[in-house]
């Protein structure tokens, strides 16, 4: 599908670069980032390009003043149709963490991924308790939002408003979420009543580069 509204070779470049530093590093660049990465002469310039894209609605800026995308660019020679993931950020594949449902930008993400009777989210994995998965530190991770799971799936577990990446097997009545991981430091969690499931790993990027 092709943009009816025409940007600049620098918009595209900036929003590309904007895009991949959230998901690399869960957030927004800041402009001297920006300007470093452009090859701008000063962070006006780079102020001015971001000033661009929010007028012409790419970009919206929070009350704190970061920015986040809200829509993406669709290059005119990429035929193939993606459907636009929300990255929501970060999740631990060690210890538990806070979980933030604090999107930070729009990801595009190949249709054949994904499809429109479901909601997908896109999370970047920390730590190492799934390497021996896949799925490493800094890689991304599709996530199917779903409230059940079967047998040997990795889900995004929430316990006690925590969030924590792991492979989930049921028992009769026991549910535990295993880590797979060469390091012995990991060790299963057995979930009580708390315990909800989020979704289900259905793709993962390999460490993001720009």
């Amino acid at each position: 599908m092709k943009n009816d509204i025409n940007y600049t070779k620098k918009q595209i470049e900036a929003m590309r670069f904007i895009r991949n530093n959230i998901i690399n590093y869960g957030k927004a660049p800041s402009v001297r980032a920006l300007m470093s990465a452009l090859n701008y002469g000063s962070p006006r310039s780079a102020a001015l390009i971001i000033n661009e894209l929010l007028e012409k609605g790419l970009l919206k800026k929070r009350e704190d003043g970061s920015i986040r995308i809200i829509k993406n660019i669709e290059e005119q020679d990429n035929h193939a149709r993606t459907i636009d993931i929300p990255m929501i950020g970060s999740i631990s594949c060690g210890s538990l963490m806070l979980a933030e449902e604090n999107i930070e930008g729009f990801v595009p993400v190949s249709s054949k991924l994904v499809d429109n009777q479901n909601k997908y989210f896109l999370l970047k994995a920390r730590g190492d308790s799934m390497n021996k998965a896949g799925i490493n530190d800094g890689d991304v991770v599709l996530v199917k939002q779903q409230p059940i799971a079967n047998n040997g799936e990795i889900v995004v577990a929430l316990i006690d408003d925590e969030a924590t990446l792991k492979e989930f097997h049921l028992s009769k009545e026991t549910i535990v979420l295993k880590p797979v991981s060469n390091n012995k430091e990991h060790k299963p969690i057995i979930v009580s009543q708390d315990f909800k499931i989020q979704g289900i790993v259905k793709a993962i990027i390999p460490e993001f580069n720009n």
